[in-house]
């Protein structure tokens, strides 16, 4: 008898579980037909919210982007510098190699060229490969030009360093080592500060970019939030008796909360795709013309022309999904509070 007990236990309890999961289901398919009913239903108040919140999610990926796009091209910059140091003419190939070595025992140090007047004669003469008679004028061996430009054009050493920003190391190198003392020309300076005004000045907008666009980027988010907010609370109000009726019946908290949760989530999903689209558009817009300024766009571009693509969207769409979110479960939360005074 005791086995026959508990056989038919639990098979009610399978299938007390089984109906508990049907309800379950049928539940989460309702709240999603009422809030998909309801989000058409209040179409110019759902209108207004995907509106705003797609502007604060567009305010956001500007920031993003343009905080990248200057960030990446004051790198660029620093990552194309080079320093040239100028030394007295026909300095010889082997102090030039001696002043090298001990260029780059210095940590900053990326890497060292060292040219002689003979070597910085021909690359002039590449430079001005277009120009024939000038050509044939340095080269008549009558005219004996040759000999005297090579007699007065420094030799050169150019240096790639790690830190543009710190060259304190090298300064000192250059001002203090005895060989380096000996042969550097003093009628030209070494090209320490080349672009350091412009690398600073672009640095500088990527920290305005940065901090305006988050501070505008809070602004449109709290606007946003509080539109989507009075939308919800404004649709609750429309349908308080629908809402009273339902808790008569024993609706729980859950089942009135959800549809105005995916009315929300809705407007979520349809101002990422909108943000998404318009902020592509516009990044492609102005790509070339960016470019042409030297501006790099090579890592936004990359990642718009990849499989990556996929999470900027995904990531768009869930973050108006939380935004929504948030915003209708504290309108619903005040209105349920308020309703149990």
């Amino acid at each position: 008898m005791p086995s026959a007990t508990k056989k038919v236990t639990k098979k009610h309890l399978k299938t007390l579980t089984k109906n508990s999961k049907r309800k379950s289901f049928r539940n989460v398919s309702r709240i999603v037909k009422y809030g998909t009913i309801n989000f058409g239903r209040n179409i110019w108040l759902s209108t207004a919210a995907t509106l705003v919140m797609t502007l604060t999610l567009i305010v956001l990926s500007i920031t993003l982007v343009a905080t990248l796009v200057l960030s990446e091209t004051a790198d660029a910059m620093k990552n194309r510098i080079d320093i040239t140091l100028f030394f007295k003419p026909e300095t010889s190939a082997e102090t030039l190699e001696e002043l090298k070595n001990t260029m780059l025992a210095d940590s900053n140090v990326k890497s060292a060229e060292v040219k002689t007047s003979e070597e910085e004669y021909q690359n002039f003469l590449q430079e001005n490969a277009d120009n024939s008679l000038l050509i044939e004028t340095l080269e008549d061996p009558e005219m004996n030009m040759r000999e005297t430009m090579i007699s007065t054009m420094q030799s050169t050493m150019r240096l790639k360093v790690y830190d543009p920003d710190n060259l304190d190391s090298i300064k000192n190198i250059v001002a203090s080592d005895l060989l380096f003392v000996k042969n550097l020309d003093t009628t030209e300076e070494p090209t320490y500060d080349v672009n350091s005004s412009e690398i600073a000045t672009i640095t500088r907008w990527a920290k305005i970019a940065k901090t305006g666009g988050l501070v505008l980027s809070i602004v449109f988010l709290v606007i946003s939030v509080l539109v989507i907010f009075n939308t919800i609370r404004m649709a609750i109000f429309s349908r308080r008796e629908e809402i009273y009726m339902m808790k008569l019946v024993g609706a729980d908290r859950g089942f009135i909360r959800g549809p105005f949760l995916v009315e929300a989530q809705l407007s979520g999903v349809v101002s990422g795709l909108l943000s998404f689209g318009l902020a592509y558009a516009g990044f492609r817009f102005l790509e070339p013309r960016l470019a042409n300024y030297g501006i790099s766009v090579a890592t936004v571009s990359n990642i718009l022309d990849s499989n990556k693509i996929v999470y900027v969207v995904l990531t768009m769409i869930l973050a108006g999904m939380l935004i929504g979110t948030i915003s209708a479960r504290l309108a619903v939360h005040k209105y349920m509070r308020s309703a149990t005074k």
